[in-house]
């Protein structure tokens, strides 16, 4: 694992897992899909690109909203997952940071939570200001603080107590690199973007018993996902432990875990 770069290892892992995203993260993901598109102003008639689309979730949005869309992945199975669940919208498979579309396609262009899975966010951000028309908008979610998106906060906390997180995983943008909205709004900044705005959403991951957030980012994740698997078996047996005292504080009455996980929305316009 350790001599894969960062680009292989992120395809890699989503080529295997995108049913269990799907059921583990849809739901959580899509609640930011109307504050994306009203900061993108979407309305009917817009050319809109879905960047790193997963399963279509946004492109799906914002199809609803009368906007002609596309989405694209470097991920086939999640084209593949996207085709099938939107089949009359257009999915194709490509890089984040070598879009296969001609200069100033879109009017809008939207990322939901992918850029921490770009080798060279940088490089993607190029590439949607090139696509993108003048005075076309962009628009890109990530988590927030580990303090505000409490599933994965409980996930490290348990990893640190009872494992270990020096594990050859091959080096990438930080996990949370982009909850500080100064960061967002510099890298939109250098990209050539202006207006560069970023705000909180706060949103909730819901999961049925028995899962926790272990079991979601073990399963239905990558990069968490390899830091798990690198972990002996007794340290996972105790963080999978942990994590399930940690997660009864957020047991809803009707059994449910209802974790805040929030995210940081930045926006920017191409002059």
């Amino acid at each position: 694992m350790g001599q894969l770069d960062f680009s292989t290892f992120e395809h890699e892992g989503w080529e295997r897992v995108a049913q269990a995203y799907h059921e583990y993260f849809g739901d959580l993901t899509a609640q930011s899909n109307q504050a994306i598109l009203e900061t993108l102003c979407i309305r009917r008639g817009a050319r809109f690109l879905d960047v790193a689309c997963g399963p279509g979730y946004l492109a799906a949005a914002a199809a609803l909203c009368g906007a002609d869309v596309a989405g694209v992945d470097f991920s086939v199975a999640m084209v593949d997952k996207a085709r099938r669940v939107f089949p009359a919208l257009e999915f194709r498979v490509g890089d984040a940071e070598d879009l296969p579309f001609p200069d100033e396609s879109f009017s809008a262009v939207g990322i939901s939570f992918g850029m921490l899975h770009f080798a060279h966010p940088e490089r993607a951000l190029a590439e949607a200001l090139r696509v993108l028309q003048r005075d076309g908008r962009i628009a890109f979610t990530e988590w927030a603080a580990p303090n505000k998106a409490v599933g994965f906060d409980m996930v490290l906390k348990a990893i640190e107590e009872y494992g270990t997180t020096d594990v050859p995983l091959p080096p990438g943008p930080s996990l949370f690199r982009f909850s500080d909205w100064q960061e967002s709004k510099h890298m939109l900044l250098e990209a050539g973007f202006v207006q560069p705005e970023a705000r909180e959403l706060d949103l909730t991951l819901v999961l049925h018993a028995p899962n926790t957030p272990f079991h979601a980012l073990l399963r239905g994740g990558v990069r968490f996902s390899a830091l798990l698997h690198a972990q002996t078996p007794a340290a996972l047996a105790s963080i999978e432990q942990s994590v399930a005292r940690d997660a009864e504080a957020y047991r809803s009455d009707n059994g449910d875990l209802r974790l805040p996980m929030s995210c940081v929305l930045a926006s920017a316009v191409k002059p």
